[in-house]
C-alpha cells in the first residue's frame, strides 16, 4: 500500500475568503496553462498527478467557498478546446472527466454520498465496479449499422476533435472496422469509448527509431500515444503502435445492458480489449470502501508488472439504473471516481521570491526554482502562497527546498532544509507597497492576504481584469492570450473591456506587428466577433466582481434573468433595507459578504460606465439553462424542507434543477412552492404565513412528471 502522505499546507478550512480568493485566481490560470499544454499541444510540463492535485486543491477551495465557485478548469470545464488544424466533433452526450480520490478518506465518502444519494438502507448493496486507470488519451468511436464511421478526441467535453482517418491507420485487432450486426445486442448507433495507448516496450521501441532518425523523442507513452494519433499527416498515424481499451458507452440507440459490469463484457464479445483486472473477483466488482482499497492496494503492486501506464483505479457504480439516477454535477458524475496513486518529491534551491499581483490586488508570493526533475517532469515555479506561510516555514531566497508534487497545491514548497542554508541568510520581507504600482499594500485586521490599494490606477489588476474577462470561462476569446493582452495593454489598444471589441481600429498597425500579418489579425477579429452575443451568466462572471465565481454568476443569471433586470435591482440593492437587496440575499451561493461585494461594485460609477460601455457593443442573451427540459416547474422558485421519503435532498434538488426550476434555500414571497417533507418545520410555518402554494411529496413528483 503506498505510504499517507501528510498535509503540509494549511487545511483549506482554514483560509480566508482573501487568501481563498488569491490562491484560487492562481490555480486557474495554471490550470488553463497546463490545458493547453496537455491537450493542444501534447508537452505537458507537469504530470497528471501534478496537475490533478491543482483541480483537487481548487475543488476544495471551492467546496469550502461557494461565493469562489467557478466552472473552468477542474470544476465545469474538461481538457481544452479542440486544436484548430482538426475539424470539430460535437458530442452527442458530453465526455465529462472524474473527480479524484488521494486517500482513503476520500474513497469513504464517495461511497458514503453515494449511498446517502440514493437513499440506500445498511441492507441494501452497492456494487462498485474497480478498473485501471489508463494513461492515454480518451477517444470516442461512432459505429452506424456496425460500420466505424467517426473518432473523436474528447477535446473540452463538448467539442473535440476529428480523428477518424488516424483512428482507422490503428490495427483492427484493437478498433474494430466492422461490427457485425449478426452478434449479440449490437445498436444501430453506438458510440464506444475509450483510451488510445501505447505499451512501455511499444514505447520504447519508439524512441529508439526516433533517434535513429535524428528526430526528437517522447518524454512517456502518453505524451507519445496522444502525439501520434494527433498528426496532420494520418500515414505517420500509421507507424506509431497505438492500441485501443474501450470502457464506456458514448451515445447508443438502444439499452446493452443493465450494469457497468455488463457493458464491460459486451464490449469484449465485440473485440475490443477492455482494461485487465488483477483481481479474479468478478472483474473488479466490490461491496463496499474496503474492498475497494483493497483492489487499490493491488493495483498498486501489480502496477510495475504492467505493459502500459496506469496512474490510478477507476471506481463506478455498477448498477446503471443508480447511475442515472445519481447524474451528474459540473465537470463530473456523481457515479464515478479515479482513485489516484501517490506523486514524488525532490531537493532543489530556491533561487528568488518575486511577488504577483492578483486581477482583484491580492499580493502572492512566488519560488522561482532551480528547474528540477520530479518524476520525469520539470518544476521551475511554485506558489507559497502568502506571508503568513512564508513565516511559518521560514522559507527564503537561497534555501534548499523540498517540492512535492502531489498533495493540495502542485507545485508547492513543502519545506526548506535549514541544515543547508548559507550563512548570512535573511528571512524574507514580505513588502508593504504593490510591486506594480507602488501604491500601499495593506493587510485588514483578521485577514490573510495582503492587497494592493491602487485600484484601477494599478496596472496590474486592469491587466488581470482583462485577462479575466477574455478567459476560457468567461468571454472565451480564441488567440487573446495573457501575452498579448499585456502587449495591447503596454501600447494602449486596451483599456477597458470593451475596447477588445473596438480592437478593428488598429487593425493596419496589427498587421506591421513582428510575428503577426494579414491572417493573423483576421482571425483574431473574428473569433472577437464571434463573441459579440454572450449568455447573461458568463457576462455577469466575466466582469470579475469580487466573490461571483461562476457558480454565483449563473445563479445570478438564473434568478434574474435579463441584463436588464439584473441591472435595475442592482440600482435597488444599495438600499440594504429593502425589499430587493432581501432577494439578494436569499438566492442560493448568495451570502452577505457576496450581496457586498455586488452592491459595493455596482455603486463604483467606473464600473457603472464600464458595463455600459461594454452593452453598447454586446448582445446579451437572457438566461436559459441548457441542461434543463422544458417542464411545469421551469422557470419556477422551489425551497424543499424537511425529510423526504422517496429520495434523498440531494437528488431532489438534482431533479428540480433538470426541470428548469431555482431552487432556493429559504421562504419568501418570490417562492413559487415549498415542498413539505416529513416533520417541516420553520420554512413550512413561513410558507403557510405567506401565502406560498404548499406540495407534498407526491404532488410534487405528479408536477414535475407532467
Amino acid at each position: 500500500m503506498p505510504p499517507k502522505k501528510k498535509n503540509q499546507l494549511p487545511p483549506v478550512a482554514e483560509l480566508n475568503i482573501l487568501e481563498a480568493e488569491a490562491e484560487a485566481a492562481h490555480l486557474r490560470r495554471e490550470i488553463k496553462r497546463h490545458d493547453i499544454l496537455y491537450h493542444q499541444k501534447d508537452a505537458p510540463e507537469i504530470s497528471d498527478a501534478a496537475y490533478d492535485s491543482l483541480r483537487k486543491r481548487l475543488e476544495s477551495i471551492e467546496s469550502a467557498f461557494p461565493a469562489l465557485a467557478a466552472k473552468d478548469s477542474p470544476t465545469h470545464k474538461v481538457g481544452a478546446k479542440p486544436a484548430r488544424e482538426f475539424a470539430k466533433v460535437r458530442h452527442a452526450v458530453p465526455m465529462l472527466s472524474l473527480s479524484n480520490a488521494f486517500s482513503e478518506e476520500d474513497v469513504t465518502d464517495f461511497v458514503d454520498r453515494v449511498r446517502k444519494f440514493l437513499r440506500l438502507s445498511d441492507n441494501e448493496k452497492l456494487e462498485i465496479l474497480a478498473e485501471p486507470k489508463i494513461d492515454g488519451l480518451s477517444c470516442a468511436l461512432r459505429y452506424e449499422n456496425g460500420i466505424l464511421r467517426q473518432a473523436a478526441t474528447r477535446g473540452d467535453g463538448e467539442e473535440g476533435e476529428d480523428v477518424t482517418e488516424n483512428v482507422k491507420k490503428i490495427p483492427s485487432r484493437y478498433i474494430p472496422r466492422h461490427l457485425s450486426l449478426s452478434m449479440r445486442g449490437i445498436p444501430d448507433t453506438l458510440e464506444v469509448r475509450g483510451e488510445i495507448y501505447m505499451t512501455r516496450r511499444d514505447f520504447d521501441h519508439l524512441n529508439r527509431m526516433q533517434l535513429e532518425k535524428g528526430e526528437k523523442t517522447f518524454a512517456n507513452p502518453r505524451n507519445a500515444a496522444a502525439g501520434s494519433l494527433r498528426q496532420l499527416d494520418p500515414s505517420i498515424t500509421a507507424q506509431r503502435p497505438l492500441r485501443f481499451y474501450g470502457y464506456a458507452l458514448g451515445e447508443h440507440s438502444e439499452p446493452i445492458a443493465n450494469t457497468q459490469e455488463e457493458i464491460r463484457q459486451r464490449l469484449q464479445s465485440w473485440g475490443f480489449l477492455v482494461p485487465e483486472h488483477p483481481t479474479g473477483r468478478r472483474a473488479g466488482v466490490a461491496m463496499d470502501a474496503q474492498e475497494l482499497l483493497e483492489m487499490y492496494k493491488l493495483f498498486y503492486e501489480e502496477r510495475p508488472k504492467l505493459d502500459y501506464d496506469i496512474d490510478g483505479v477507476v471506481y463506478k457504480v455498477n448498477d446503471l439504473e443508480y447511475q442515472r439516477r445519481l447524474g451528474f454535477i459540473s465537470r463530473s458524475p456523481r457515479w464515478a471516481i479515479a482513485h489516484k496513486f501517490p506523486a514524488e518529491q525532490a531537493e532543489t534551491i530556491l533561487r528568488k521570491i518575486t511577488v504577483q499581483v492578483g486581477r482583484t490586488g491580492t499580493l502572492t508570493p512566488v519560488a522561482e526554482l532551480e528547474p528540477i526533475n520530479v518524476g520525469g517532469v520539470i518544476v521551475s515555479r511554485a506558489t507559497l502562497h502568502n506571508e503568513d506561510e512564508l513565516q511559518r516555514k521560514d522559507i527564503r531566497e537561497g534555501d534548499y527546498v523540498i517540492i512535492q508534487r502531489a498533495g493540495d497545491v502542485i507545485p508547492q514548497v513543502v519545506k526548506s532544509l535549514p541544515e543547508k542554508r548559507a550563512r548570512g541568510s535573511k528571512p524574507f520581507v514580505f513588502p508593504d507597497r504593490c510591486p506594480e504600482c507602488g501604491s500601499l499594500a495593506v493587510r485588514e485586521e483578521g485577514e490573510v492576504a495582503r492587497r494592493c490599494t491602487g485600484g484601477l490606477i494599478c496596472p496590474a489588476q486592469a491587466v488581470e481584469r482583462l485577462k479575466h474577462f477574455s478567459s476560457r470561462a468567461a468571454f472565451d476569446i480564441e488567440g487573446l492570450g495573457d501575452k498579448i493582452i499585456q502587449s495591447f495593454w503596454d501600447e494602449k489598444m486596451l483599456q477597458t473591456p470593451a475596447d477588445i471589441f473596438r480592437l478593428e481600429k488598429y487593425a493596419q498597425a496589427l498587421k506591421e506587428r513582428e510575428g503577426w500579418g494579414e491572417l493573423s489579425v483576421r482571425n483574431l477579429l473574428a473569433a472577437i466577433e464571434q463573441r459579440r452575443t454572450i449568455s447573461l451568466d458568463r457576462f455577469i462572471y466575466a466582469l470579475g466582481i469580487r466573490q461571483v465565481g461562476q457558480a454565483t454568476a449563473k445563479k445570478l443569471a438564473q434568478h434574474y434573468g435579463s441584463i436588464g433586470h439584473f441591472l435595475d435591482q442592482m440600482k435597488e440593492c444599495r438600499n440594504r433595507d429593502g425589499q430587493a437587496f432581501q432577494t439578494l440575499l436569499e438566492i442560493d451561493d448568495v451570502g452577505p459578504s457576496v450581496a457586498e461585494d455586488l452592491v459595493d461594485f455596482f455603486s463604483e460609477a467606473r464600473n457603472r460606465e464600464a458595463v455600459k460601455d461594454l452593452r453598447g457593443e454586446l448582445t446579451i442573451e437572457d438566461y436559459i439553462s441548457v441542461q434543463a427540459r422544458a417542464s411545469a416547474v421551469t422557470g419556477k422558485t422551489v425551497v424543499f424542507t424537511g425529510k423526504l421519503v422517496t429520495m434523498s435532498r440531494e437528488e431532489a434538488k438534482a431533479q428540480a434543477e433538470s426541470l428548469g426550476a431555482n431552487v432556493a434555500g429559504s421562504v419568501s414571497k418570490n417562492t413559487d412552492y415549498v415542498i413539505a417533507g416529513e416533520d417541516a418545520g420553520s420554512k413550512l410555518k413561513k410558507a403557510v404565513d405567506l401565502g406560498v402554494k404548499v406540495l407534498s411529496e407526491k404532488e410534487w413528483q405528479e408536477l414535475a412528471k407532467g
